[in-house]
């Protein structure tokens, strides 16, 4: 069932410039992208940049370019801003000055002077005695004009301060998470007075996030569920402000369906970022429908969608609670399926730029007849890719660069050294030589009448017969692979195992 939405929708992706787009973040930007679109409201995608020394030069195009590429649209951006920019959190420093000391004014937060190595220390004997590791009050039973002496010296003496939110004591946080639903974690487990302004002037993410989802007027957040632990630092900013909160969802991990860990940019079986699917020629169509379906279930069995399809049916209801599973051979299917849906001209076109990326066609020598040609070997191997760069491995060592005869592999050779072969290939070439028409139905024939006159049958006869002609243990119809070598070439290709 549908859920109700009783307030204007906007919803936003905030991705940080230290990376490039992957598959963690590009769920997330999709499910909030479908979530706008479904309820007719607007998506926001705001850069989240403070943390400088870790932005990469190109990481913020990266986002954009491939969100593009996978046709999620956005209404504000920095890119095209609205009404409630700036959109890069670099650039509203001022924002977040104003509203901390707003907070320092009230009494809500204070300035931190404790060294790196006070509280590196503090956390090594908390370790030790077997507590969770929090901050400790530096400022302890000490009187009002205690504290601003003990500041005053710490300035004196040129220590950097931070700024820190006074933690309310014994208080619970509680939430209705659109995915979890009921959440609630004590104040006891946030691990003291966080701190809110960095020693250079930055805020941090959690108090941040807040000011910019509130003058943005963000109606829903939905994230990963690693964010579960920040909500509640979260809600005490907007509690101290008194504003209204959005309603949060925090969607499920995805695991490597091979491994059954989290899903890493490190994990070496997984392909991470999305610029490299676009290189290794997936279709955006295909890494959209596979992305909706890690940790999001449709109504029925089917699993292929459009856009505007999932757009229609998308329904937050349907967000699963268990993890989700990152499945390399689901996604070459649901790509293959993709591939088998596009127009053949516009598949045939990616072909070719496969094989020109390759090397092995140069655009001066596609005349009409060469073209042809190509689109026939494609076609012979169209139906079995999952995506299109595997065109070039399928073809290369038949039709482009055929493999030597001395670098075939173990196997392959196993087949070719059986003691029948030899006369087998012999009379082989004898009846390749006899056809009048050299096509794949005659050579077929050829082959049937070679297994009546010599009695071998089976891979027995077909291995031997496919390696010597095309150089490769397995493939698409011999007599259709044969035809498009021509007869010259395959002959060549059998009589050098004679």
């Amino acid at each position: 069932m549908d859920m109700k939405v009783d307030k204007k929708v906007r919803v936003r992706y905030a991705p940080s410039p230290t990376g490039y787009l992957h598959i963690g973040n590009t769920r997330t930007a999709l499910f909030n992208w479908l979530f706008a679109r479904h309820f007719g409201g607007e998506f926001i995608v705001r850069i989240e940049d403070t943390d400088m020394s870790r932005n990469v030069a190109d990481g913020e195009a990266s986002q954009f370019e491939n969100l593009a590429w996978l046709g999620l649209d956005w209404d504000e951006s920095p890119r095209n801003p609205g009404a409630y920019g700036p959109y890069r959190q670099s650039e509203r420093q001022d924002i977040y000055k104003r509203y901390i000391q707003e907070l320092l004014d009230r009494g809500l937060a204070y300035k931190s002077y404790k060294t790196s190595a006070e509280l590196e220390a503090e956390r090594e004997a908390q370790v030790a005695a077997k507590q969770a590791p929090h901050y400790v009050y530096e400022y302890e039973g000490m009187s009002e004009a205690e504290i601003a002496d003990a500041q005053a010296l710490a300035e004196a003496k040129g220590l950097p301060a931070v700024v820190r939110f006074r933690v309310p004591k014994e208080k619970m946080y509680a939430w209705e998470d659109l995915v979890k639903g009921h959440v609630e974690i004590g104040a006891e487990q946030i691990g003291g007075d966080w701190v809110i302004q960095k020693a250079d002037g930055m805020p941090t993410y959690n108090f941040a996030v807040v000011i910019d989802d509130h003058l943005m007027e963000i109606s829903h957040v939905l994230r990963g569920d690693e964010h579960v632990s920040n909500t509640p630092k979260q809600l005490m900013i907007y509690e101290a402000f008194g504003w209204e909160t959005p309603v949060y969802g925090h969607m499920t991990l995805i695991l490597n369906a091979e491994t059954g860990k989290k899903l890493s940019k490190r994990d070496n079986n997984v392909i991470a970022f999305i610029s490299q699917y676009r290189e290794l020629g997936y279709l955006p169509e295909a890494m959209l429908n596979f992305i909706v379906l890690l940790g999001w279930s449709p109504v029925g069995e089917a699993e292929i969608f459009t856009k505007k399809q999932l757009i229609k049916m998308f329904d937050p209801e349907r967000l699963s609670k268990s993890p989700a599973k990152f499945d390399n051979k689901k996604l070459a299917w649901v790509n293959n399926q993709w591939i088998k849906k596009i127009d053949s001209g516009v598949l045939f076109d990616k072909l070719v730029q496969e094989l020109i990326k390759a090397n092995l066609v140069q655009p001066a020598e596609l005349t009409t007849e060469k073209l042809q040609w190509v689109r026939q070997v494609m076609q012979l191997h169209q139906d079995g890719i999952s995506y299109t760069s595997q065109i070039v491995d399928l073809v290369r060592p038949v039709f482009f660069e055929l493999t030597a005869k001395a670098d075939l592999g173990a196997d392959s050779m196993e087949w070719m050294e059986k003691d029948y072969v030899p006369d087998l290939l012999q009379q082989w070439v004898e009846k390749l030589n006899a056809l009048e028409v050299f096509d794949a139905g005659q050579i077929v024939t050829s082959i049937r009448a070679l297994q009546n006159e010599t009695g071998v049958k089976g891979r027995d006869l077909w291995m031997p017969l496919r390696i010597a002609a095309s150089r490769v243990n397995e493939g698409p119809n011999l007599g259709e692979v044969m035809e498009l070598l021509g007869r010259e070439q395959s002959l060549k290709n059998i009589k050098e195992f004679l």
